[in-house]
């Protein structure tokens, strides 16, 4: 699988990596057997970057990545963790030392000295133009817990103010073929100062893998039952902040465009396509979609092989946000 170079930390990873929030909570049950067995499928199919965070599962999924790890030792697997949503989200609470406990703690779930990439996790506004924030970071890097840390955001204004400071080294944002702005100003900005962008939400919570009807329903336990207008956590998060409903409406018509799934001259699926989307808009280094199974796993590492999409399939796409979803969401984040 195609590598780039992971912004400021200078670690090749795959175009295509793997989010482990799933493998954590908050998508129904993944067995911890099950949670190993995608892990494999993944590295087997070219991922070489997991994404994950201490409070998916209460470090569940740092936990079984850990595992995971030292049991195939030499794979050049880039590990990037979130640290900060565990406490109440104050501006307060971002000091070096819950850093260096926060850090330790994930440490010690992945089997770790030194953690490969830290990023804040979706912290309060403030926190992004805190100085003091961003010295404390240097500290860990200094200590050697960490090798680099970066951010995860919720607006692009944050993204932008991280981009700015020369210590950060990734900003992980939501990019997909239904919430665009990042194309603007973010993803320009990160190129010109050798910042990596991680693309989380690519598939806007499963509707752009066309497998879901209006008559969809989710378990109680899947963050696309409890969060889906934004009850628990930012509703950008879940379906991409577009809403279930239209959000159908126009996954379908994106699986029209992209003729998928698709004859011998069209190949691929919805979600293989998807993502094809977002790693061919310059400037992204990995996209990290999630895989509750093994045949996921290997079907989004596919994606990279496919070509790129044509320039009246783009503008088409680009419509398709244009009429659903532009005045709806542009702003918003």
């Amino acid at each position: 699988m195609e590598q780039r170079i992971l912004g400021r930390t200078g670690r090749p990873v795959s175009v295509i990596g793997l989010g482990t929030w799933q493998l954590g909570a908050d998508w129904g049950n993944v067995s911890e057997a099950d949670a190993m067995e995608v892990l494999l499928a993944a590295v087997e199919s070219g991922v070489t970057f997991f994404d994950t965070a201490d409070v998916y599962g209460d470090g569940r999924s740092e936990r079984i990545i850990g595992r995971f790890l030292s049991g195939n030792a030499g794979q050049g697997i880039t590990v990037a963790t979130k640290m900060g949503r565990r406490v109440d989200q104050k501006e307060e609470n971002y000091t070096l030392e819950n850093f260096r406990a926060w850090t330790d703690r994930s440490r010690v779930n992945l089997g770790t000295d030194r953690l490969d990439l830290v990023q804040l996790h979706c912290p309060p506004t403030a926190v992004f133009s805190s100085g003091a924030v961003y010295d404390a970071l240097d500290t860990l890097v200094a200590e050697e817990r960490i090798a680099a840390y970066g951010v995860s955001v919720e607006t692009c204004d944050q993204a932008l103010t991280a981009i700015a400071r020369p210590g950060v080294a990734t900003v992980q944002i939501i990019l997909n073929a239904l919430r665009r702005k990042p194309l603007e100003r973010v993803l320009p900005a990160a190129a010109a100062a050798g910042v990596g962008i991680i693309a989380r939400v690519p598939l806007a919570s499963g509707l752009l893998s066309g497998r879901y009807t209006k008559d969809t329903t989710f378990a109680a336990d899947d963050h696309r039952n409890y969060n889906a207008r934004g009850e628990a956590f930012d509703v950008g998060e879940t379906f991409s902040g577009v809403g279930f409903e239209a959000g159908v409406g126009a996954a379908r018509e994106f699986a029209a465009i992209t003729g998928a799934p698709g004859a011998p001259e069209a190949p691929g699926v919805p979600s293989q396509w998807a993502l094809r989307w977002v790693i061919q808009q310059p400037g992204v280094t990995s996209v990290i979609p999630g895989a509750r199974s093994t045949d996921q796993a290997r079907q989004n590492s596919e994606a990279a092989g496919l070509p790129p999409l044509p320039q009246a399939e783009l503008d088409a796409i680009e419509g398709l946000y244009d009429e659903y979803f532009r005045a709806q969401v542009h702003d918003r984040w």
